[in-house]
Protein backbone atom coordinates (compact mmCIF):
# COMPACT_ATOMS: atom_id res chain seq x y z
CA UNK A 1 0.00 0.00 0.00
CA UNK A 2 1.45 3.64 -0.70
CA UNK A 3 1.45 6.01 1.70
CA UNK A 4 1.61 8.91 -0.68
CA UNK A 5 -1.85 10.57 0.52
CA UNK A 6 -0.30 10.41 4.02
CA UNK A 7 1.96 11.32 6.48
CA UNK A 8 3.83 9.35 9.12
CA UNK A 9 3.02 11.17 12.65
CA UNK A 10 3.17 10.08 16.03
CA UNK A 11 3.31 6.46 15.57
CA UNK A 12 0.19 6.82 12.45
CA UNK A 13 0.06 7.59 9.07
CA UNK A 14 -2.45 10.40 9.19
CA UNK A 15 -4.15 12.64 6.87
CA UNK A 16 -2.65 16.32 5.68
CA UNK A 17 -4.30 18.87 7.71
CA UNK A 18 -4.80 20.48 3.86
CA UNK A 19 -2.60 18.80 0.63
CA UNK A 20 -1.68 20.43 -2.43
CA UNK A 21 -1.13 17.55 -4.85
CA UNK A 22 2.33 17.08 -6.47
CA UNK A 23 2.71 14.23 -9.54
CA UNK A 24 5.44 11.60 -9.32
CA UNK A 25 6.92 11.19 -12.66
CA UNK A 26 8.65 8.48 -14.13
CA UNK A 27 12.08 10.13 -15.39
CA UNK A 28 12.42 7.49 -17.80
CA UNK A 29 9.42 7.95 -19.30
CA UNK A 30 7.66 11.33 -18.78
CA UNK A 31 4.84 9.53 -16.99
CA UNK A 32 3.52 10.74 -13.89
CA UNK A 33 2.85 7.25 -11.83
CA UNK A 34 1.35 8.84 -8.89
CA UNK A 35 0.29 11.54 -6.60
CA UNK A 36 2.08 12.95 -3.53
CA UNK A 37 0.28 15.30 -0.80
CA UNK A 38 2.44 18.15 0.48
CA UNK A 39 2.13 19.37 3.79
CA UNK A 40 2.24 22.59 5.34
CA UNK A 41 3.41 24.55 8.34
CA UNK A 42 0.28 22.99 10.52
CA UNK A 43 1.50 19.78 9.33
CA UNK A 44 5.02 20.41 10.87
CA UNK A 45 3.44 21.93 13.51
CA UNK A 46 1.63 18.74 14.29
CA UNK A 47 4.85 16.54 13.75
CA UNK A 48 6.93 19.06 16.09
CA UNK A 49 4.76 18.60 19.06
CA UNK A 50 4.93 14.94 18.69
CA UNK A 51 8.75 14.85 18.87
CA UNK A 52 8.54 16.99 21.51
CA UNK A 53 6.88 15.22 23.59
CA UNK A 54 8.41 12.05 22.53
CA UNK A 55 12.18 13.33 23.40
CA UNK A 56 11.84 13.33 27.46
CA UNK A 57 11.49 9.21 27.24
CA UNK A 58 13.45 8.75 23.98
CA UNK A 59 16.51 10.61 25.28
CA UNK A 60 16.56 8.48 28.23
CA UNK A 61 16.96 5.08 26.78
CA UNK A 62 20.03 2.87 26.90
CA UNK A 63 22.92 2.31 24.49
CA UNK A 64 21.46 -0.85 24.17
CA UNK A 65 18.16 -0.44 23.45
CA UNK A 66 19.04 1.72 20.32
CA UNK A 67 21.29 -0.58 19.10
CA UNK A 68 18.55 -3.44 19.37
CA UNK A 69 16.16 -0.58 17.78
CA UNK A 70 19.03 -0.22 14.92
CA UNK A 71 19.51 -3.66 14.14
CA UNK A 72 15.81 -4.41 14.07
CA UNK A 73 16.05 -1.56 11.29
CA UNK A 74 18.44 -2.98 9.50
CA UNK A 75 16.90 -6.94 9.64
CA UNK A 76 13.66 -5.35 7.94
CA UNK A 77 15.38 -2.98 5.43
CA UNK A 78 17.26 -6.05 4.01
CA UNK A 79 13.95 -8.41 3.77
CA UNK A 80 12.26 -5.46 2.15
CA UNK A 81 15.91 -4.39 -0.14
CA UNK A 82 14.15 -5.19 -3.29
CA UNK A 83 10.99 -2.81 -2.57
CA UNK A 84 14.07 -0.25 -1.92
CA UNK A 85 15.57 -0.52 -5.44
CA UNK A 86 12.37 -1.35 -7.25
CA UNK A 87 10.84 2.75 -5.85
CA UNK A 88 13.74 4.33 -6.32
CA UNK A 89 14.38 3.18 -10.28
CA UNK A 90 10.95 4.81 -10.70
CA UNK A 91 11.30 7.70 -8.28
CA UNK A 92 14.46 9.51 -9.67
CA UNK A 93 15.74 6.94 -12.84
CA UNK A 94 18.45 4.72 -11.25
CA UNK A 95 18.65 1.54 -13.99
CA UNK A 96 17.92 -1.32 -11.94
CA UNK A 97 21.27 -2.83 -11.44
CA UNK A 98 22.29 0.44 -10.02
CA UNK A 99 19.36 0.75 -7.45
CA UNK A 100 20.23 -2.12 -6.18
CA UNK A 101 24.16 -2.40 -6.51
CA UNK A 102 24.60 1.16 -5.48
CA UNK A 103 21.43 2.93 -4.04
CA UNK A 104 20.06 0.47 -2.32
CA UNK A 105 23.09 -1.05 -0.80
CA UNK A 106 23.94 1.99 0.98
CA UNK A 107 21.01 1.59 3.70
CA UNK A 108 22.47 -1.65 5.33
CA UNK A 109 26.02 -0.28 4.60
CA UNK A 110 25.46 2.92 6.46
CA UNK A 111 23.01 1.05 9.25
CA UNK A 112 26.16 -1.50 9.60
CA UNK A 113 28.43 1.35 10.62
CA UNK A 114 26.39 3.27 12.74
CA UNK A 115 25.49 0.22 15.26
CA UNK A 116 29.76 -0.90 15.11
CA UNK A 117 30.65 3.02 16.11
CA UNK A 118 27.36 3.02 18.76
CA UNK A 119 28.18 -0.34 20.10
CA UNK A 120 32.23 0.64 21.56
CA UNK A 121 31.02 5.26 21.70
CA UNK A 122 31.67 6.66 25.33
CA UNK A 123 29.07 8.99 25.73
CA UNK A 124 31.15 10.47 29.25
CA UNK A 125 35.06 11.05 30.17
CA UNK A 126 36.61 11.99 33.16
CA UNK A 127 39.16 15.17 32.64
CA UNK A 128 40.48 15.19 36.33
CA UNK A 129 37.79 16.49 38.33
CA UNK A 130 35.31 17.43 35.57
CA UNK A 131 32.85 14.95 34.29
CA UNK A 132 32.39 15.64 29.88
CA UNK A 133 28.68 13.81 29.06
CA UNK A 134 27.75 14.13 25.67
CA UNK A 135 23.95 14.20 25.30
CA UNK A 136 21.33 14.54 22.84
CA UNK A 137 20.81 17.61 21.08
CA UNK A 138 16.71 17.65 21.32
CA UNK A 139 14.22 17.82 18.01
CA UNK A 140 16.30 17.43 14.89
CA UNK A 141 14.72 18.28 11.27
CA UNK A 142 16.20 16.44 8.81
CA UNK A 143 15.65 17.62 4.79
CA UNK A 144 17.17 15.09 2.09
CA UNK A 145 17.39 15.64 -1.36
CA UNK A 146 16.12 13.63 -4.62
CA UNK A 147 19.70 12.03 -5.94
CA UNK A 148 20.35 9.60 -3.36
CA UNK A 149 17.37 9.13 -1.09
CA UNK A 150 17.91 6.49 0.61
CA UNK A 151 21.56 6.88 1.54
CA UNK A 152 20.83 10.58 2.88
CA UNK A 153 17.46 9.37 5.12
CA UNK A 154 20.01 6.83 7.18
CA UNK A 155 22.54 8.95 7.69
CA UNK A 156 20.46 11.85 9.22
CA UNK A 157 17.90 9.04 10.53
CA UNK A 158 20.16 6.88 12.44
CA UNK A 159 22.66 8.67 14.27
CA UNK A 160 19.89 10.91 15.10
CA UNK A 161 18.07 7.70 16.47
CA UNK A 162 21.60 6.47 17.86
CA UNK A 163 22.13 9.66 20.19
CA UNK A 164 18.75 9.94 21.44
CA UNK A 165 17.19 12.63 19.36
CA UNK A 166 13.90 12.54 17.84
CA UNK A 167 13.47 13.59 14.46
CA UNK A 168 10.92 15.24 11.55
CA UNK A 169 11.94 13.97 8.06
CA UNK A 170 11.25 15.86 4.82
CA UNK A 171 12.11 14.02 1.83
CA UNK A 172 12.55 15.38 -1.70
CA UNK A 173 9.04 15.69 -3.33
CA UNK A 174 10.92 14.33 -6.48
CA UNK A 175 11.99 11.20 -4.79
CA UNK A 176 9.24 10.48 -1.58
CA UNK A 177 8.66 6.95 -2.03
CA UNK A 178 11.33 5.26 -0.80
CA UNK A 179 11.18 7.52 2.04
CA UNK A 180 7.50 6.16 3.11
CA UNK A 181 8.86 2.94 2.57
CA UNK A 182 11.90 3.79 4.90
CA UNK A 183 8.84 4.59 7.97
CA UNK A 184 7.33 1.68 7.18
CA UNK A 185 10.10 0.18 8.09
CA UNK A 186 10.69 2.13 11.33
CA UNK A 187 7.33 1.38 12.43
CA UNK A 188 7.46 -2.11 11.94
CA UNK A 189 10.95 -2.14 14.04
CA UNK A 190 9.06 -0.81 16.42
CA UNK A 191 10.45 3.27 17.05
CA UNK A 192 8.41 4.41 19.54
CA UNK A 193 5.73 7.25 18.61
CA UNK A 194 6.50 10.31 17.95
CA UNK A 195 10.44 9.69 17.75
CA UNK A 196 10.40 9.71 14.25
CA UNK A 197 7.75 11.64 11.96
CA UNK A 198 7.49 12.42 7.88
CA UNK A 199 6.04 15.56 6.59
CA UNK A 200 6.21 15.65 2.87
CA UNK A 201 6.37 18.93 0.93
CA UNK A 202 8.67 21.42 -1.09
CA UNK A 203 10.83 23.43 0.37
CA UNK A 204 9.18 26.76 0.57
CA UNK A 205 5.95 25.14 2.24
CA UNK A 206 7.66 22.21 4.10
CA UNK A 207 11.51 23.02 4.71
CA UNK A 208 11.53 26.39 5.83
CA UNK A 209 8.76 25.60 8.28
CA UNK A 210 11.32 23.54 9.46
CA UNK A 211 14.31 25.25 9.43
CA UNK A 212 12.47 28.16 11.18
CA UNK A 213 10.37 26.36 13.94
CA UNK A 214 11.12 27.22 17.39
CA UNK A 215 10.78 24.01 19.39
CA UNK A 216 13.45 22.61 16.63
CA UNK A 217 16.74 21.90 18.07
CA UNK A 218 18.89 21.41 14.79
CA UNK A 219 18.54 20.80 11.25
CA UNK A 220 20.50 18.74 9.32
CA UNK A 221 20.16 19.85 5.16
CA UNK A 222 21.78 17.84 2.19
CA UNK A 223 20.90 20.06 -1.16
CA UNK A 224 22.12 22.63 -3.46
CA UNK A 225 24.35 25.95 -2.30
CA UNK A 226 21.54 28.02 -2.68
CA UNK A 227 19.06 26.52 -0.95
CA UNK A 228 21.48 25.83 1.76
CA UNK A 229 21.67 29.30 2.34
CA UNK A 230 18.26 30.07 2.89
CA UNK A 231 17.64 26.98 5.24
CA UNK A 232 20.55 28.32 7.12
CA UNK A 233 18.65 32.27 7.05
CA UNK A 234 15.78 30.88 8.44
CA UNK A 235 17.53 28.36 10.87
CA UNK A 236 19.10 31.78 12.02
CA UNK A 237 16.64 33.57 14.32
CA UNK A 238 15.87 30.65 16.78
CA UNK A 239 20.00 30.21 16.97
CA UNK A 240 19.69 26.38 16.19
CA UNK A 241 22.25 24.47 15.16
CA UNK A 242 22.27 23.97 10.95
CA UNK A 243 24.35 21.04 10.00
CA UNK A 244 24.63 21.24 5.79
CA UNK A 245 25.89 19.19 2.96
CA UNK A 246 25.92 20.75 0.37
CA UNK A 247 27.15 20.84 -3.51
CA UNK A 248 30.36 20.67 -5.21
CA UNK A 249 32.57 20.40 -8.16
CA UNK A 250 35.75 17.82 -7.33
CA UNK A 251 39.05 18.05 -8.58
CA UNK A 252 40.67 14.68 -9.60
CA UNK A 253 44.11 15.43 -10.14
CA UNK A 254 46.13 12.87 -12.42
CA UNK A 255 49.75 13.13 -11.88
CA UNK A 256 51.73 12.33 -14.75
CA UNK A 257 53.22 9.04 -13.20
CA UNK A 258 49.73 7.49 -13.73
CA UNK A 259 48.54 4.43 -16.28
CA UNK A 260 46.94 6.58 -18.02
CA UNK A 261 44.28 4.29 -19.81
CA UNK A 262 43.31 3.35 -16.33
CA UNK A 263 42.91 6.57 -14.40
CA UNK A 264 40.93 8.02 -17.23
CA UNK A 265 38.53 5.69 -17.51
CA UNK A 266 38.01 4.78 -13.44
CA UNK A 267 37.17 8.54 -13.82
CA UNK A 268 34.82 8.92 -16.58
CA UNK A 269 32.93 6.22 -14.41
CA UNK A 270 33.22 7.88 -11.41
CA UNK A 271 32.22 11.14 -12.70
CA UNK A 272 29.19 9.40 -14.86
CA UNK A 273 27.56 7.80 -11.10
CA UNK A 274 24.25 8.49 -10.73
CA UNK A 275 24.09 9.70 -14.32
CA UNK A 276 26.69 12.37 -13.24
CA UNK A 277 23.90 13.28 -10.24
CA UNK A 278 26.27 13.62 -6.76
CA UNK A 279 27.92 16.40 -5.47
CA UNK A 280 30.98 14.73 -4.53
CA UNK A 281 32.39 13.20 -7.59
CA UNK A 282 34.98 14.22 -9.99
CA UNK A 283 33.53 15.97 -12.42
CA UNK A 284 37.12 17.98 -13.23
CA UNK A 285 39.68 16.19 -14.58
CA UNK A 286 43.17 17.40 -14.26
CA UNK A 287 45.62 15.76 -17.06
CA UNK A 288 49.49 17.58 -17.45
CA UNK A 289 48.78 19.13 -20.70
CA UNK A 290 51.42 17.18 -22.63
CA UNK A 291 49.01 14.36 -22.14
CA UNK A 292 45.44 15.90 -22.52
CA UNK A 293 45.26 14.10 -25.91
CA UNK A 294 45.67 10.88 -25.56
CA UNK A 295 43.63 11.27 -21.79
CA UNK A 296 40.34 12.86 -24.06
CA UNK A 297 40.29 10.12 -26.60
CA UNK A 298 40.34 7.40 -23.92
CA UNK A 299 37.55 9.67 -22.43
CA UNK A 300 35.89 9.60 -25.54
CA UNK A 301 36.00 5.60 -25.71
CA UNK A 302 35.47 5.25 -22.64
CA UNK A 303 32.06 7.96 -22.46
CA UNK A 304 30.79 6.38 -25.75
CA UNK A 305 30.45 2.94 -24.16
CA UNK A 306 28.25 3.42 -21.78
CA UNK A 307 25.07 1.71 -22.42
CA UNK A 308 21.52 4.05 -22.12
CA UNK A 309 17.91 2.25 -22.21
CA UNK A 310 15.07 1.41 -19.96
CA UNK A 311 15.59 1.34 -16.29
CA UNK A 312 14.15 -2.03 -15.74
CA UNK A 313 16.57 -3.44 -18.37
CA UNK A 314 19.81 -4.58 -16.15
CA UNK A 315 22.17 -4.15 -19.03
CA UNK A 316 21.60 -0.23 -19.06
CA UNK A 317 24.52 1.44 -16.73
CA UNK A 318 23.10 5.67 -17.43
CA UNK A 319 19.81 6.59 -16.85
CA UNK A 320 17.59 9.79 -16.95
CA UNK A 321 18.26 12.73 -15.26
CA UNK A 322 15.36 13.05 -12.12
CA UNK A 323 13.14 15.87 -13.57
CA UNK A 324 12.52 18.03 -16.66
CA UNK A 325 13.81 21.05 -15.20
CA UNK A 326 17.56 19.21 -14.46
CA UNK A 327 17.47 18.37 -17.91
CA UNK A 328 17.29 21.83 -19.06
CA UNK A 329 19.81 22.62 -16.95
CA UNK A 330 21.80 20.28 -18.15
CA UNK A 331 21.66 21.17 -21.82
CA UNK A 332 21.91 24.68 -21.28
CA UNK A 333 25.41 24.45 -19.36
CA UNK A 334 26.54 21.98 -22.19
CA UNK A 335 25.85 24.51 -24.74
CA UNK A 336 27.50 27.50 -22.56
CA UNK A 337 30.48 25.36 -22.70
CA UNK A 338 30.35 24.99 -26.54
CA UNK A 339 30.06 28.73 -27.14
CA UNK A 340 32.65 29.50 -23.94
CA UNK A 341 35.40 27.68 -26.23
CA UNK A 342 35.90 24.16 -24.67
CA UNK A 343 36.87 21.30 -27.06
CA UNK A 344 33.40 19.16 -27.29
CA UNK A 345 35.39 15.63 -26.97
CA UNK A 346 32.07 13.20 -27.74
CA UNK A 347 28.24 13.70 -26.57
CA UNK A 348 26.94 17.34 -26.31
CA UNK A 349 23.74 18.73 -26.23
CA UNK A 350 20.07 16.36 -27.01
CA UNK A 351 19.14 13.46 -26.17
CA UNK A 352 21.59 10.09 -27.13
CA UNK A 353 20.70 8.92 -30.34
CA UNK A 354 17.73 6.29 -30.40
CA UNK A 355 16.01 7.84 -27.50
CA UNK A 356 13.25 10.44 -27.72
CA UNK A 357 11.35 10.06 -24.33
CA UNK A 358 12.72 10.14 -20.94
CA UNK A 359 15.01 13.09 -19.57
CA UNK A 360 18.23 11.40 -21.03
CA UNK A 361 21.19 13.42 -21.48
CA UNK A 362 23.85 12.36 -23.75
CA UNK A 363 27.52 11.30 -22.04
CA UNK A 364 29.58 14.32 -22.68
CA UNK A 365 33.26 15.09 -22.40
CA UNK A 366 34.99 18.46 -23.09
CA UNK A 367 38.34 18.65 -23.16
CA UNK A 368 41.04 22.01 -23.21
CA UNK A 369 38.53 23.48 -20.52
CA UNK A 370 40.36 26.50 -18.77
CA UNK A 371 39.73 27.20 -14.90
CA UNK A 372 37.63 30.23 -16.13
CA UNK A 373 35.05 28.48 -17.77
CA UNK A 374 31.55 27.87 -16.26
CA UNK A 375 31.61 24.08 -16.87
CA UNK A 376 34.83 24.46 -14.53
CA UNK A 377 33.21 26.57 -12.19
CA UNK A 378 29.30 25.45 -11.75
CA UNK A 379 27.79 21.96 -10.57
CA UNK A 380 26.14 20.58 -13.59
CA UNK A 381 24.39 17.46 -12.17
CA UNK A 382 24.72 15.68 -15.60
CA UNK A 383 26.98 13.20 -17.28
CA UNK A 384 29.64 15.54 -18.00
CA UNK A 385 33.32 15.69 -17.61
CA UNK A 386 35.80 18.87 -18.00
CA UNK A 387 38.90 18.12 -18.28
CA UNK A 388 41.44 20.86 -18.05
CA UNK A 389 44.82 20.89 -18.49
CA UNK A 390 47.72 21.70 -16.40
CA UNK A 391 51.59 22.26 -16.39
CA UNK A 392 52.84 21.82 -12.85
CA UNK A 393 51.96 20.02 -9.91
CA UNK A 394 51.98 22.85 -7.62
CA UNK A 395 49.61 24.72 -10.49
CA UNK A 396 46.93 21.45 -10.33
CA UNK A 397 46.88 22.39 -6.54
CA UNK A 398 46.07 25.64 -7.41
CA UNK A 399 43.37 24.75 -9.97
CA UNK A 400 41.83 22.36 -7.76
CA UNK A 401 41.41 24.64 -5.06
CA UNK A 402 40.60 27.37 -6.89
CA UNK A 403 36.80 26.99 -6.47
CA UNK A 404 33.54 28.13 -4.09
CA UNK A 405 33.43 24.39 -3.64
CA UNK A 406 35.64 21.95 -1.36
CA UNK A 407 33.48 18.84 -0.92
CA UNK A 408 35.82 15.89 -2.39
CA UNK A 409 38.89 15.59 -4.24
CA UNK A 410 40.51 13.01 -6.11
CA UNK A 411 44.48 12.38 -6.65
CA UNK A 412 45.98 9.35 -8.93
CA UNK A 413 49.42 8.38 -8.68
CA UNK A 414 51.30 5.19 -9.10
CA UNK A 415 53.84 6.52 -6.27
CA UNK A 416 51.47 6.64 -3.35
CA UNK A 417 53.58 9.06 -0.79
CA UNK A 418 53.14 11.67 -3.78
CA UNK A 419 49.34 10.99 -3.98
CA UNK A 420 49.39 11.55 -0.04
CA UNK A 421 51.43 14.39 -0.15
CA UNK A 422 49.52 16.05 -2.84
CA UNK A 423 46.13 15.33 -1.12
CA UNK A 424 47.42 17.27 2.26
CA UNK A 425 47.26 20.25 0.21
CA UNK A 426 43.89 20.20 -1.17
CA UNK A 427 41.34 21.92 0.31
CA UNK A 428 38.10 19.03 0.68
CA UNK A 429 36.66 17.32 3.28
CA UNK A 430 37.27 14.56 1.69
CA UNK A 431 40.23 13.00 -0.19
CA UNK A 432 40.21 10.06 -2.39
CA UNK A 433 43.78 8.25 -3.01
CA UNK A 434 43.84 5.88 -6.41
CA UNK A 435 39.94 5.52 -6.57
CA UNK A 436 39.40 3.38 -3.19
CA UNK A 437 36.55 1.76 -1.80
CA UNK A 438 34.14 3.37 0.03
CA UNK A 439 34.51 3.74 3.37
CA UNK A 440 31.51 4.23 5.44
CA UNK A 441 33.24 5.52 8.94
CA UNK A 442 34.85 8.22 7.30
CA UNK A 443 33.59 11.80 8.22
CA UNK A 444 32.01 12.94 4.79
CA UNK A 445 31.25 16.82 4.38
CA UNK A 446 33.34 19.96 2.77
CA UNK A 447 35.00 22.71 3.15
CA UNK A 448 33.54 26.44 2.23
CA UNK A 449 30.06 26.61 0.29
CA UNK A 450 30.53 22.68 0.52
CA UNK A 451 28.76 23.06 4.10
CA UNK A 452 29.70 22.40 7.69
CA UNK A 453 29.15 19.14 9.51
CA UNK A 454 29.88 15.70 8.86
CA UNK A 455 28.25 12.88 8.49
CA UNK A 456 28.76 9.40 8.35
CA UNK A 457 30.41 6.97 10.92
CA UNK A 458 30.96 8.52 14.68
CA UNK A 459 31.98 11.92 12.80
CA UNK A 460 28.03 11.85 11.76
CA UNK A 461 26.79 10.70 15.57
CA UNK A 462 28.70 13.59 17.39
CA UNK A 463 26.59 15.96 15.07
CA UNK A 464 23.63 14.89 16.75
CA UNK A 465 25.17 15.43 20.65
CA UNK A 466 25.25 18.22 22.93
CA UNK A 467 28.83 18.81 25.07
CA UNK A 468 27.96 19.00 29.30
CA UNK A 469 31.14 19.74 31.00
CA UNK A 470 30.21 18.84 35.01
CA UNK A 471 32.40 20.49 36.87
CA UNK A 472 33.66 19.52 40.36
CA UNK A 473 32.16 16.48 39.88
CA UNK A 474 34.83 14.76 41.54
CA UNK A 475 37.06 11.28 40.84
CA UNK A 476 35.65 7.87 41.95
Amino acid sequence: MSHAAQFYIDGRWVEPASAVWFDIVDPSTETPFEKLALGNAEDVDRAVAAARRAFATWSATSVAERVALLKRVLSIYERRYDEFAELMRREMGAPITFARNGQAARGPAHLNALIDVLERFEFEEQRGSTRIVLEPIGVCGLITPWNWPVNQIVVKIAPALAAGCTMVLKPSEYSPLSALLFADVLDEAGVPAGVFNLVNGDGPGVGSAIASHPDIDMVSFTGSTRAGVLVAQSAAETVKRVAQELGGKSANILLDDVDLDQAVTRGVAACFTNSGQSCSIPTRMLVPRHLMNDAAQIAKRAAQAYRLGPTDDPATQLGPLVNANQFKRVQALIQIGIDEGARLVTGGTGRPDGIDTGYYARPTVFADVTPQMTIAREEIFGPVLSMIPYDSEEQAIDIANGTDYGLAAYVQSADLARARKVGRALRAGGVHLNYPPADFGAPFGGYKRSGNGREWGEAGLREYLETKALVGYGVD
